[in-house]
């Protein structure tokens, strides 16, 4: 593979998103990174899935498989190919730009390939309990060429109490949501295709 344009997020971009997080709390990006970036993501996605692992619920002795709130299978990303290398080099940059302009304290940022087969699903959740160290800020990056809308397999934002539906958002390629980790609860509806993405989180430091 040849070498990825170095592109990393603009200060524009970053005032954007700091904005956003400052106000709504999430925001949603068409085409933040590029196009050759997630191409490579999605080569390398395709070339490890056979080491793939149905994913958990819960945290260390919590943890639980249990495909009746979760369907999808997992591989955590970890620097090594270009193109994922180059997608954390671009993390961290969002990382820094966040912290200068909101003072949030994230110090680290880990994330994983999802795959959801046909029919998978993810329960309404949240991502972290209001007040507890660890995750702050949820980040979904789409991977899905030429992804038909009417195939289902939305992510759906919800307001703090999980009543009203603020965000449906179908998982075009290439589209970056971020939102805060403690206030949005939200689901992935089940599609009638496979759809792949990169979750992550921005955690802060126990106090």
């Amino acid at each position: 593979m040849t070498a990825l344009p170095n592109q990393l997020p603009s200060e524009s971009l970053l005032d954007q998103i700091a904005d956003a997080l400052a106000g709504p709390g999430f925001i949603i990006i068409d085409q933040p990174l590029p196009v050759s970036l997630i191409n490579g993501l999605i080569d390398n996605l395709l070339a490890q899935q056979a080491e793939f692992k149905p994913a958990g619920v819960g945290r260390q002795g919590d943890y639980q498989r249990n495909q009746d709130i979760r369907g999808d299978a997992i591989q955590w990303l970890e620097p090594g190919d270009l193109a994922v290398t180059e997608f954390l080099r671009w993390m961290d940059k969002l990382r820094l730009g966040i912290n200068q302009r909101l003072f949030l304290g994230l110090f680290d940022y880990e994330c994983h390939y999802a795959v959801y087969a046909p029919g998978a699903f993810y329960q309404k959740h949240r991502d972290a309990f209001r007040g507890s160290p660890g995750r702050k800020l949820s980040t979904v990056l789409y991977l899905n060429p030429e992804w038909d809308l009417v195939a289902g397999g939305e992510l759906v934002l919800y307001d703090e109490a999980g009543e009203e539906q603020l965000v449906r958002l179908a998982p075009e390629c290439g589209k970056l949501v971020l939102f805060l980790s403690e206030d949005f609860p939200h689901e992935v509806l089940p599609a009638t295709q496979s759809r792949q993405s990169i979750a992550g989180w921005f955690r802060i430091k126990p106090a």
